[in-house]
């Protein structure tokens, strides 16, 4: 994938969901979430399991933290998904001209060797996280806390898709806020999707294959939905 200007960021996200499809891990039908809702569609980065589905995704990774300008030192991988997402980008960024150094947590800390809690670059400067997607956010209080303690700054997250789906905290002004906006909200950094479920939509629509699951999808968005701000 080569580099994009700023203007071609509609047509890469469409480029992502018809890859995500393709490579089924963006499916249809129904499905119970962590929250409990039964959605018609479901999202598992776990299924870009060979080499070259991996490169792909981390292109679109690179590809979209480039677009975005943001500032950082270090890119950081939560375990476990987000330890090939970082591995990846990082060669990805690497081929479009932009060495950056990574690192990633271990589950439980080591206490021999090198010993500590986390392997690769050391957290230093501002430190961006890279994962698959926002559910609950446990992953990024667990990577903001880590990058901190070593005294780092979390400065953003990147994600394959936004859901754009309510979650579990109110707004200061009883507005629901997504789960992105959560994080936005409670830690001040911004979140970056490659993809979200507006792109999804307008795939959906146009479509022919694939427009069958739109209304489904509109429904869910209608009743779960929280609009970007």
């Amino acid at each position: 994938m080569t580099q994009l200007h700023p203007i071609d960021m509609k047509q890469m996200r469409q480029d992502f969901i018809r890859f995500a499809i393709e490579q089924k891990v963006l499916r249809f039908g129904e499905f119970q979430t962590k929250a409990g809702r039964l959605s018609p569609y479901f999202f598992n980065a776990g299924l870009f399991n060979d080499g070259a589905s991996l490169k792909h995704l981390t292109q679109f990774y690179a590809q979209t933290i480039l677009v975005s300008g943001i500032n950082f030192d270090v890119l950081y991988g939560p375990a476990y998904k987000g330890i090939p997402l970082a591995a990846g980008t990082a060669i990805s960024m690497m081929e479009q001209g932009r060495n950056m150094p990574y690192c990633f947590n271990r589950k439980e800390v080591k206490d021999h060797g090198e010993g500590g809690n986390t392997i690769g670059a050391k957290l230093q400067g501002n430190v961006l996280i890279i994962d698959d997607v926002i559910s609950a956010g446990t992953s990024v209080r667990e990577s903001i806390d880590i990058i901190r303690a070593a005294g780092a700054t979390p400065c953003g997250v990147v994600i394959a898709l936004d859901r754009m789906e309510m979650g579990q905290q109110m707004h200061p002004d009883e507005k629901k806020l997504s789960a992105t906006q959560e994080v936005q909200h409670t830690y001040g950094i911004p979140v970056i999707a490659i993809a979200t479920l507006d792109d999804l939509l307008g795939y959906l629509q146009n479509d022919e294959q694939m427009v069958q699951n739109l209304q489904a999808v509109k429904n869910y968005r209608n009743r779960y939905g929280v609009p970007h701000e």
